[in-house]
């Protein structure tokens, strides 16, 4: 591949750049393409072929399985995966409340960031024919499509998530909590959030999947104007986004920053640490982050549950 033409795919995992397309099928496989194509020109390159059939090679491995083309070319000792080992069922949880509708100026709301995130997480997951399933949730469950590693699978999660409109408000436990006790068989758990609601709640959730044995990644997105209130206006009217027909308030948003970014602060130091102390791998990103960030983070936890 010639430098254009790589340098043309990692510039997909810009989500200014993706969200030119307003198709979430080829939003996910341009993202995919350009990651991989970032992964094989990195420093770290030999995680690519460590992540899509192989795993490295151990003591009492067989040395017919040692695959010596990939010792070639990273100058590590891999051996290829069976299907039993590579299979993986995972829960992609998409937060549909409210609050996921914000957006400042023209950048992506905070749900279109999720959707093109498990978008691109499905499309990845399916090429190692792993199964993958989608959870909408609010205040509790809203659907549930039971994961599957056929190709078609992708179309159905697509399709769930370009209906699924935000609103309503959040209460994230009662979801956690009646998926755990239904999820069975050991697996990974995939939260995509604003996580704006009571943390002692939603940490007792996800701790709830770690005491199911589930691996679970926590991620949560922001924009970036709700880390610092910096809207440079003299005046600004804030509204409910879960209760649209309930209170706003219009204020100098300089009068509250400082109180408002201590709060913040607080809750994100909270999550990072109850997630920390709970074994669930936890990512902060914004609608600015490039999408790289996040499927680097599965594949560090789809490595340790393989």
């Amino acid at each position: 591949m010639s430098e254009a033409a790589a340098a043309g795919l990692t510039a997909y995992l810009d989500p200014e750049t993706a969200s030119r397309f307003g198709r979430l099928d080829l939003v996910a496989r341009l993202v995919v393409e350009g990651f991989i194509t970032g992964l094989h020109r990195s420093p770290y390159h030999g995680f690519s072929a460590e992540f899509s059939e192989h795993r490295p090679y151990m003591p009492g491995d067989a040395l017919r399985d040692l695959d010596w083309k990939a010792l070639a070319k990273t100058d590590r000792m891999y051996v290829k995966r069976y299907e039993e080992e590579t299979n993986l069922k995972a829960y992609i949880m998409v937060d549909v409340s409210g609050s996921m509708a914000f957006a400042d100026g023209g950048r992506m709301t905070k749900f279109r960031y999720a959707s093109c995130i498990a978008a691109a997480l499905s499309y990845l997951m399916l090429r190692q024919r792993d199964a993958v399933g989608l959870v909408l949730f609010r205040d509790g469950l809203v659907s549930l499509v039971p994961p599957r590693s056929v190709s078609s699978q992708l179309n159905v999660l697509l399709l769930e998530l370009t209906r699924a409109t935000p609103g309503a408000e959040t209460s994230m436990a009662p979801a956690f909590h009646e998926l755990a006790e239904r999820l069975s068989r050991r697996g990974l758990v995939i939260v995509l959030s604003d996580f704006l609601d009571d943390a002692e709640d939603v940490l007792t959730g996800l701790r709830h999947f770690r005491h199911r044995g589930h691996e679970v990644l926590a991620l949560q997105i922001l924009d970036p104007r709700e880390r610092d209130l910096d809207l440079r206006r003299a005046d600004t009217r804030f509204v409910d986004l879960e209760n649209p027909g309930g209170e706003s308030i219009t204020t100098q948003p300089w009068h509250i920053q400082d109180a408002y970014r201590e709060r913040i602060d607080a809750l994100l130091t909270r999550y990072q640490r109850g997630c920390a102390e709970a074994d669930v791998d936890y990512l902060l990103l914004d609608t600015e982050t490039p999408f790289d960030m996040a499927l680097s983070r599965y594949l560090v936890r789809r490595r340790r549950l393989g």
